[in-house]
């Protein structure tokens, strides 16, 4: 009986057989476990095509029958990368390819699952090629985020975390989703607000800052929309208290007292209407 082959290409030596070379080819079976054991190797990817991983019987070096694969190149296309459909390993994959294009790692023929690297994806995956059916093997992703790993696309809770300067995208959400502040970018912008929080009998503030020398601050209502400031005592210009600032609707702001028209046993609610 001649010599059978395992889907990575090791060598399964009948009885008897290979008189005088079983040394050799018991040591190069060893060097092809060595390299699934713990192997890493580099496949360079093909813009817009498949590269397909094979074996070779009783040979070393195969790309396939490595552990860790690193896949590499320029890509100017979404590039494929295949293994036969009864090949059974997990691999560690790292994309490290350069354009923004995917990278998708599947069995060469069948419907089964496959992973793929997204076009802003370069970093690494754990993947199973199950071998789980003869026709449409599955392969899948195993999450390599462990407690307390904060994951690039994860929905996580981060609890006593210092950010130095982090960038935010468009804007801020509340605990439910919705939008709490939107952010807009301004091209080279150099004057911003910066906020105080402030001790005990303190007043926290929001101020102008930036290079300029003279920065005013600009509050603007949507439509008819209005400015409310709430207050439970608001100072005259007088010192006296007990009045809140008013406008006539046409811009003119003035101090009045509190009146049946104007509730102070809540807030006060002062309502400013510029222009």
């Amino acid at each position: 009986m001649a010599s059978t082959y395992t889907p990575l290409g090791i060598e399964l030596q009948a009885t008897g057989e290979n008189a005088g070379t079983w040394g050799n080819k018991t040591n190069v079976n060893l060097q092809v476990v060595e390299q699934i054991a713990g192997g890493f190797t580099q496949q360079a990817l093909t813009s817009g095509g498949t590269v397909a991983l094979t074996s070779s019987d009783g040979g070393t070096g195969d790309v396939l029958a490595h552990r860790i694969i690193e896949f590499t190149g320029s890509l100017s296309d979404n590039a494929i990368v295949t293994i036969p459909t009864d090949v059974q390993n997990f691999y560690l994959l790292r994309n490290s390819s350069s354009g923004s294009y995917t990278v998708q790692f599947k069995y060469a023929s069948g419907s089964g699952s496959s992973v793929t690297f997204s076009a802003t994806d370069k970093g690494d995956k754990l993947v199973v090629a199950k071998g789980d059916d003869g026709t449409n093997p599955n392969i899948v992703e195993i999450s390599l985020a462990t407690a307390g790993t904060v994951t690039e696309t994860g929905t996580q809770t981060l609890t006593n975390k210092t950010l130095t300067s982090p960038k935010i995208g468009t804007s801020i959400l509340d605990t439910n989703g919705a939008e709490l502040f939107k952010l807009t970018a301004t091209s080279s912008a150099v004057n911003e607000i910066t906020y105080n929080n402030a001790a005990t009998g303190n007043k926290p503030t929001f101020t102008a800052s930036g290079d300029d020398s003279n920065i005013g601050i600009s509050i603007q209502p949507k439509g008819t929309g209005t400015i409310t400031i709430d207050a439970l005592t608001f100072p005259a210009a007088d010192g006296t208290s007990g009045q809140v600032l008013q406008t006539d609707g046409s811009g003119t702001l003035s101090f009045a007292t509190a009146s049946s028209g104007i509730s102070m046993g809540k807030a006060i609610a002062a309502a400013i209407v510029f222009g």
